[in-house]
């Protein structure tokens, strides 16, 4: 079915984020900053799971994200920035082994749908984990290549808000960004997506119930906004 909106199924590829988008692991990853956070002295007020994860690390590197948070509440201090990033990746391991993860199934609809029409995908993460939590979710067979945080680190790639990550995808698709769509649920991805002139920007709006969110993502960027990547097989969201 290719009802969702003509622009996407006219690009030759789609690059997709990896977390809230295809796998279900942003809650896991927001309950360990949370933890991280907690743990530093003097950050007041404390991490919020929702307005917090979305403002200062989603999408971001671990350390990219422990130093805007902590900055934020006015600690400039690279000794704790770099011990609550370490924290933060032993609470998601933890988390990880305890509780698992799976695929959200509109982005595994959707991907079996872009095979069928021979629309390459990728998948990027700042996360180094990105390859094995799409294996373990099952759906790494959907995707042609994939971008995550141990090839940014070797190639030297700026991590969102800057699209180096997302236009590195695109080249191994064999697509440049101008033919390419972009799924993404964070505001720094959405704005990796417009500021690289990608054809598509698609904002995943993993809070429906708040309006504001989604004028967020529009506001950085978003073309579309949708609650579930499986909603591009539907009739176009405004």
């Amino acid at each position: 079915m290719r009802t969702g909106p003509a622009k996407l199924w006219a690009c030759r590829a789609v690059v997709f984020d990896t977390d809230g988008v295809i796998i279900d692991s942003a809650g896991l990853h927001a309950t360990a900053w949370k933890a991280a956070f907690d743990a530093c002295p003097g950050v007041d007020p404390p991490f919020d799971q929702d307005a917090d994860y979305r403002t200062h690390v989603d999408g971001k590197s671990r350390h990219d994200g422990a130093a805007a948070f902590l900055a934020a509440r006015g600690i400039d201090d690279p000794a704790t920035v770099s011990a609550t990033a370490a924290r933060k990746e032993e609470e998601f391991v933890r988390l990880l082994h305890e509780q698992g993860i799976e695929a959200l199934s509109g982005a595994v609809r959707l991907l079996c749908a872009l095979h069928d029409a021979r629309v390459r995908c990728a998948a990027v993460s700042a996360s180094r984990h990105a390859r094995d939590l799409l294996a373990c979710a099952g759906v790494r067979s959907l995707l042609q290549t994939v971008v995550d945080g141990n090839d940014a680190a070797r190639l030297r790639l700026p991590g969102k808000p800057e699209p180096a990550l997302f236009t590195e995808a695109a080249r191994r698709l064999g697509a440049e960004p101008p033919e390419t769509a972009v799924v993404e649920d964070a505001l720094a991805g959405v704005a990796a997506g417009r500021r690289g002139g990608f054809a598509l920007v698609v904002g995943v709006n993993r809070d429906p119930a708040n309006p504001a969110a989604a004028e967020g993502l529009r506001a950085h960027g978003a073309d579309v906004v949708v609650a579930d990547a499986g909603e591009l097989l539907t009739e176009a969201t405004p």
